[in-house]
């Protein structure tokens, strides 16, 4: 059993949200407002965490900022559920540490197949994954290069780290979709491009001619570490 923290003002909102997480088999603390937010979640130590962005004395960006600065959350998928559905506001979220954007309304049921694919997803205490001078702690969601830390946005570090734990693999664009957007229907093929293109000027020394991501044309894409 989860235990997923819910941060969210509607009243029937929050106890639907409660309903189906519980039905889920999961442990449901929340509050409904921003207040003592951080606070509360270190106290409760949450696996996952369910946050709206419009809040009364706060908002859910902030609260993930501080959430993925926190030595103890960081770590910690949240799953943003609001009203605000433009693309710069999705954008917004997602780079801020957001691991996954649900605009209202929504389905239960999308809600519920959503906190499964990130919690199943979690990254296990201690496992770092290295390839020559690139470090990726899960634990901790870090990367680090000749030592010095990179700094990735939350969906950077989940598809850096799926291309690391299968060395050698060649990913076409709708398996890695699958694997680091989860159902997102909203997310085109294309964004593993623009995604992989932000990875590869971050970590290469020359991105054109790149060390680890590599391209397999007309299939997609693999992680080569075999000159670590």
């Amino acid at each position: 059993m989860a235990k997923v923290a819910l941060i969210e003002d509607d009243r029937d909102l929050y106890e639907l949200v409660e309903h189906t997480l519980r039905q889920q088999g999961h442990e449901v603390v929340g509050q409904r407002t921003a207040a003592g937010a951080l606070p509360f979640l270190r106290s409760a130590k949450p696996d996952l965490v369910v946050l709206d962005v419009l809040l009364p004395e706060g908002d859910g960006i902030e609260i993930c900022r501080l959430v993925r600065a926190d030595q103890g959350l960081r770590q910690t998928p949240v799953i943003f559920l609001t009203a605000l559905g433009s693309e710069t506001d999705r954008v917004l979220g997602l780079e801020i540490g957001g691991n996954d954007y649900i605009v209202k309304p929504f389905s239960v049921r999308e809600l519920a197949a959503r906190v499964k694919i990130h919690l199943r997803a979690k990254p296990e205490d201690g496992d770092v994954l290295r390839s020559g001078p690139l470090e990726l702690h899960r634990s901790q969601y870090t990367v680090k290069l000749d030592g010095d830390p990179v700094a990735l946005t939350a969906t950077e570090f989940r598809l850096l780290e799926h291309l690391m734990r299968h060395p050698g693999q060649v990913f076409r664009r709708e398996r890695l979709l699958d694997a680091v957007w989860g159902d997102r229907r909203d997310v085109l093929e294309r964004t593993v491009d623009a995604y992989i293109v932000r990875l590869r000027n971050k970590l290469e020394k020359d991105p054109a001619n790149p060390r680890w991501i590599r391209s397999m044309r007309g299939v997609g894409y693999t992680f080569d570490d075999r000159g670590a």
